[in-house]
């Protein structure tokens, strides 16, 4: 497994996104486990989460639960795993989402997942979504409360726009060590701030890594999947699956993207985990740069 850095942790090229282990359409325990167990032998070491990965309205912390149940049952060593968690929006049980920035609730629901997570600081806490009734500047001005409290050792934030980014470097300066937007071959609305990332030196984690090759989980299982791509067609030269080529392809965007695809199965992320050791040639890379889904 290849390695890059959030502030001063080292952690895997590739990352694992928690969040199907939890939410409609999620497996038993038994795979959820499996599943997370896979992602550490394959050398996985950043687990993504969020207090809001649920389903019912009633299981507030459900993935993060169910995380470090995993973890403990792990026969091998996870002291070098970095849990990254987030906060900031709610699933009130009928498949909508929610938000709330509000201050107050930020640093109780950090408190909460610390505790659900077993932990004594966090070691790294994203705001998952700008409220727009909250100002921004009090947003990340709870992060900044945190940081000090020592509630969460890092802070990132989701979602976001470059002026968005400006301000929280601004307000919580080397404590800002992450972006977690949408990018992938099908969304590449992200790219101003995948650059103003690369540009602050902070990571910059792709959630939903792998839209238009595979459907993500909030598509359910009637979500659009495109097939025959330019992705598809180098995956079958480098005999490979087509996510193995979006995550390589994702890693060679800019050496701070450390992409977090979600998986509900042992065989996906170990399958994703594998695309860490890719490398594709600069053909390929202009050829897929310029390459959309069917």
């Amino acid at each position: 497994m290849q390695h890059r850095t959030i502030g001063d942790t080292t952690v895997s090229a590739v990352g694992l996104g928690a969040m199907p282990l939890s939410i409609e359409h999620r497996p038993d325990e038994q795979r959820a486990i499996a599943t997370v167990h896979a992602a550490l032998d394959a050398g996985v070491t950043l687990i993504d989460t969020a207090d809001s990965y649920h389903w019912h309205a009633d299981e507030v912390g459900h993935n993060e639960l169910l995380i470090a149940r995993a973890l403990a049952r792990y026969g091998g060593d996870t002291s070098g795993v970095l849990i990254a968690t987030k906060g900031g929006r709610g699933r009130p049980g009928d498949g909508s989402w929610t938000v709330n920035g509000a201050p107050e609730h930020l640093k109780h629901a950090a408190e909460a997942s610390a505790k659900r997570l077993g932990a004594d600081a966090i070691g790294l806490y994203q705001l998952h979504k700008p409220d727009p009734a909250v100002p921004w500047a009090e947003s990340v001005g709870a992060l900044r409360e945190l940081l000090d409290a020592g509630t969460i050792r890092a802070a990132g934030i989701s979602n976001v726009t470059t002026a968005q980014i400006r301000q929280a470097h601004a307000i919580l300066g080397a404590g800002l060590v992450s972006v977690q937007n949408q990018y992938s071959p099908a969304v590449r609305d992200s790219e101003p701030q995948l650059r103003l990332s690369t540009e602050l030196g902070l990571a910059f984690l792709p959630w939903s890594p792998l839209g238009g090759i595979s459907r993500s989980s909030l598509d359910g299982p009637s979500g659009p999947t495109s097939m025959g791509t330019t992705f598809h067609r180098v995956a079958a030269e480098h005999g490979v699956s087509p996510q193995q080529i979006v995550l390589a392809w994702l890693l060679a965007r800019s050496p701070v993207v450390i992409p977090v695809p979600g998986a509900s199965r042992p065989a996906s992320i170990t399958d994703s985990a594998h695309a860490a050791q890719l490398r594709l040639s600069e053909a390929e890379l202009t050829w897929l740069d310029h390459a959309l889904p069917n």
